[in-house]
């Protein structure tokens, strides 16, 4: 009897250094002061460093990580290298869950980054010759985004089904009066490959780090309201979880949008 109360002793030690180890997991984990956040290259980098003096100021520490391919933040986040990421819009998150099986989730609004048309041959779209090679990026969501603004420019004319769905492929293109060659490239390899292409869609990252300006530089351009505004995003678990509120306050702070306004001058939008 004895031998037994011992160990029912034991298991309900146990059990109660198991909960208390567990609670005081659960209360730092709401209650953490560093954030290690995903971003890509070029302004956001700018952007960032006014986000990570606001949030300073709450006691929050941002660690950034700075990504050069658009295919990785997303994985880093899903695999808890990072706590949270800001560099896509929603069409692409909908598309990384539901092609690799993420479930990641937006927490607030950044900016939005008008998308553009960039050459090294030509200086006005008009110049744009018959059968000339054009570079869209190949992921499905920024693809469709490209081939949206190839039609609002009237150079080709897309399945309205695909239109409707944000789904545009290249074998959606029912017309295509200059006989244009449309060219799949991964997004960041656009830039490299301009010399090859009469024009090409570039995302405003890519593009600044080319040393390319959408207000000075793009022969066609997206609105400076679109649905492309990108995201704060965090693994579901956490959506909730006191810094990310913290770190979507940081961002979306008058001293952030003053900064965006200044700096970038319409090419890039606060989206909050």
């Amino acid at each position: 009897m004895q031998n037994l109360f011992r160990r029912r002793s034991l298991v309900l030690a146990t059990l109660a250094a198991s909960l208390f180890c567990g609670s005081a997991a659960f209360a730092q984990d709401n209650n953490k002061n560093t954030v290690k956040v995903g971003i890509s290259v070029g302004s956001a980098e700018q952007v960032f460093e006014v986000v990570k003096k606001v949030a300073a100021k709450d006691g929050l520490n941002i660690q950034l990580v700075v990504f050069n391919d658009y295919q990785l933040p997303n994985a880093a986040l899903a695999s808890g290298d990072l706590d949270a990421n800001a560099f896509q819009h929603q069409p692409f998150l909908d598309n990384q869950n539901k092609a690799r099986g993420f479930d990641i989730v937006p927490v607030g609004l950044t900016i939005t980054a008008p998308l553009g048309f960039y050459s090294r041959k030509i200086k006005t779209i008009d110049q744009l010759p018959d059968g000339a090679a054009v570079g869209i990026q190949n992921d499905p969501s920024n693809g469709n985004r490209a081939l949206l603004l190839l039609q609002s420019a009237g150079l080709v004319t897309l399945k309205p089904e695909a239109v409707k769905n944000n789904t545009a492929t290249p074998l959606d293109v029912v017309s295509n009066p200059k006989k244009l060659k449309l060219v799949p490239l991964d997004a960041a390899q656009l830039p490299r490959s301009l010399d090859d292409l009469a024009i090409a869609a570039i995302n405003n990252d890519y593009a600044e780090k080319a040393g390319l300006s959408l207000n000075k530089d793009a022969v066609i351009k997206e609105a400076a309201k679109s649905p492309y505004a990108n995201l704060i995003a965090v693994r579901r678990a956490d959506k909730d979880k006191p810094w990310a509120r913290r770190l979507v306050a940081a961002y979306q702070s008058p001293e952030v949008r003053s900064f965006i306004e200044t700096q970038f001058k319409g090419s890039l939008v606060p989206a909050f």
